[in-house]
């Protein structure tokens, strides 16, 4: 008797522990939808999710009719149910038979055994993806350790293979292909917990998750730095209507009215303006001196001096920079600037 009042204690305890917060919900999510990028090379997105208790009985009404029933096998020789609507398995079916979603619905049909051993994988993996991402969350202890058991012709037999206590049910309505088919996936598992305690973590497992994080953020941070990043330097831009443009040729000139060599803008390829400069020559090359830096884009340095970026111009990369002493200003050929076309060589 004693041992009897001190189990219930203990598992009582373990019950109230492996409530935890939202762990299993988020994780069955990923999991599921991992799983059959994995397994199944098709999108599945769950959009929506519910979790109850429910008692043997109620369990036994919940799968969809001709859905595909399969066994679960858990720690302390515990059983869990999975099952998968006529049109989530048939779908996941269709991928792995023709490579896609047929994008007009089948008839609903009965589960097969060959179903169930063709997603045997996808389920299996779907459930280790569950149990890995609950390794330190309460919820390990109830939703670890489960894998695929055995396939259900009829799923009446349930009732016998079930002990009869209450169950964890959650059930995810699902999406796979992209909205071409839509379905339910059911999972059942004992909401008295039989499996592994979750990880702790410590104070050391804190420390060296953190030195990950900046050792990762200092290497990310390096390899940004070394990257290279290309600059537009634009003296103007012109709006021409399309007839116009349609009938330019070969030395035809284009009036550049709001052109001002005192202010040239420098953009990114996303055509993002950011930063104004002007025009000057460099030891031989075109420079751009940067002057104050537009709000939302890069920033100036302040107190040093501007640097000088080299224009495009014949034999001059674009990114090629030029140091700021001894900058002139480049002389204008006339008041009014104009651009004429020639044939590129």
């Amino acid at each position: 008797m004693v041992d009897g009042v001190i189990r219930r204690k203990v598992l009582a305890a373990r019950g109230d522990m492996a409530e935890g917060g939202p762990g299993a919900d988020r994780g069955w999510r990923l999991a599921l939808s991992r799983a059959a990028r994995d397994q199944l090379k098709a999108p599945l997105e769950v959009t929506g999710l519910t979790q109850l208790r429910a008692g043997l009985a109620e369990v036994l009404e919940v799968p969809p009719a001709r859905a595909l029933v399969v066994v679960l096998e858990g720690p302390a020789e515990g059983l869990g149910m999975l099952a998968l609507g006529p049109e989530v398995y048939q779908a996941m079916v269709e991928v792995l038979t023709i490579g896609r979603v047929a994008t007009q619905g089948t008839a609903p049909r009965k589960a097969t055994r060959t179903d169930a051993a063709m997603l045997a994988p996808m389920i299996d993996a779907a459930l280790a993806d569950l149990e890995a991402g609950l390794a330190t969350e309460a919820d390990l202890v109830w939703a670890g350790g489960w894998r695929y058991a055995s396939y259900l012709d009829d799923p009446r037999p349930l009732g016998l293979m079930l002990e009869d206590f209450s169950y964890r049910v959650i059930s995810a309505e699902v999406d796979i292909g992209a909205g071409a088919r839509q379905g339910r996936v059911i999972l059942a598992l004992p909401a008295e917990g039989r499996g592994q305690q979750p990880r702790p973590v410590t104070a050391g497992v804190a420390r060296e998750g953190a030195a990950a994080e900046r050792r990762f953020t200092e290497a990310l941070a390096e390899t940004l730095g070394a990257s290279h990043v290309r600059i537009e330097v634009v003296l103007t831009r012109i709006s021409l209507p399309l007839a116009r443009i349609m009938a330019l040729g070969f030395g035809d000139e284009l009036v550049l009215r709001d052109a001002a060599l005192e202010r040239i803008s420098l953009e990114g390829l996303d055509g993002r303006k950011m930063a104004e400069g002007r025009l000057g020559q460099n030891r031989g090359m075109r420079a751009v001196r940067l002057a104050a830096a537009l709000a939302g884009g890069g920033t100036a340095s302040r107190g040093v001096p501007a640097e000088a970026v080299a224009a495009s111009q014949p034999g001059t990369p674009a990114s090629q920079t030029s140091p700021a002493g001894g900058m002139q200003a480049a002389p204008i050929a006339g008041t009014e600037p104009t651009a004429r076309l020639r044939q590129s060589a």
